[in-house]
């Protein structure tokens, strides 16, 4: 029998309460090492706040988080963490490598291992610009940077995808995913599902502070799977038949067509043929990954309007 992965995050019974509201509830996960894991949920889902206190800038309300290993409190000492949180803690009217610089004075880390950076993260071109001159993406790349400069095992990413365009997306699950295998792990954040899928070992979807689902994507996609929408001449004999073959997930629409997952047009159309039945129409049904997050979360409620001034308008 193997040996199960040593934690590199865990939650267990994790809240948070801003005032009256509870912005954290009972949240509980694991990440084992040598993971990427994503924390996904729309805005407002707690997303941030679970990094902050997994980090130990929040305090929780109850329960623990911790980092590095079981117990509460995050353990810097064994297992250094490697930050990127919103905002991004960037000074506009540094140059990118005068910022770079200034974080590695204050961990101690040489100038040298700031330049390596640039490098690795794709900034040597606007070493010398001034941070507000930079586009979303850079910005992004920079914070990154930052986060990696004591080689951190583990890494904690709010929101890393934003600003990127396709191709810093690809350079960044490249990266991410070379840093798994080399037994690390990281924990980063997304509002989308579609994004981290190519990335993501693991997912955590967070609904208002509340976890809906842990597992692989595997396991999610199983759980809502694509389908062949079939018009026939006797859906409920094509439905018995192709359930005493094996494809037992097929569900009658309201329209009277039949829904059928995991089965390929070949083999809708074999057991259509020994049930005797005509199939008069199919369409393919594909499930968009943010129609599956759909499932889980609820939009977020919709602030009241502010009341209208008195008096006359200026």
């Amino acid at each position: 029998m193997s040996q199960a992965r040593p934690l590199a995050f865990a939650a267990a019974g994790l809240s948070r309460d801003f005032g009256t509201v509870r912005v954290v509830d009972e949240v509980s996960f694991v990440v084992p090492a040598g993971t990427v894991a994503a924390l996904i949920g729309p805005a407002a889902a707690g997303k941030s706040t679970v990094l902050r206190m997994l980090l130990g800038q929040l305090r929780p309300t109850s329960g623990t988080a911790s980092v590095g290993g079981p117990g509460s409190g995050v353990r810097r000492g064994r297992q250094p963490v490697g930050a990127m949180l919103t905002p991004r803690g960037l000074h506009p009217a540094r140059t990118v490598r005068a910022q770079l610089r200034v974080f590695a004075a204050a961990a101690g880390v040489p100038d040298e291992r700031a330049d390596e950076l640039l490098t690795l993260t794709r900034l040597e071109p606007v070493a010398g610009e001034r941070i507000s001159m930079l586009p979303p993406g850079a910005q992004t790349r920079l914070a990154l940077a930052v986060a990696l400069l004591g080689d951190p095992p583990l890494l904690v990413l709010d929101e890393p995808l934003s600003g990127l365009d396709l191709a810093e997306s690809a350079w960044l699950f490249e990266f991410l995913q070379g840093h798994a295998r080399r037994g690390g792990t990281v924990l980063l954040t997304s509002r989308t599902l579609s994004t981290v899928l190519p990335v993501a070992d693991e997912l955590i979807v967070l609904d208002r502070g509340k976890v809906t689902y842990q597992g692989s994507p595997a396991r999610l996609r199983r759980s809502h799977p694509d389908r062949l929408l079939v018009k026939a001449s006797s859906p409920i004999a094509l439905a018995t038949t192709l359930a005493a073959q094996g494809f037992t997930d097929a569900v009658m629409r309201p329209d009277g067509r039949l829904a059928v997952a995991e089965a390929s047009l070949a083999q809708l159309e074999s057991a259509a043929a020994l049930a005797r039945v005509q199939l008069t129409e199919i369409t393919p049904e594909h499930i968009h990954p943010d129609q599956v997050l759909a499932t889980l979360t609820r939009p977020a409620p919709t602030p009241y309007p502010a009341p209208a001034a008195y008096g006359m308008p200026r």
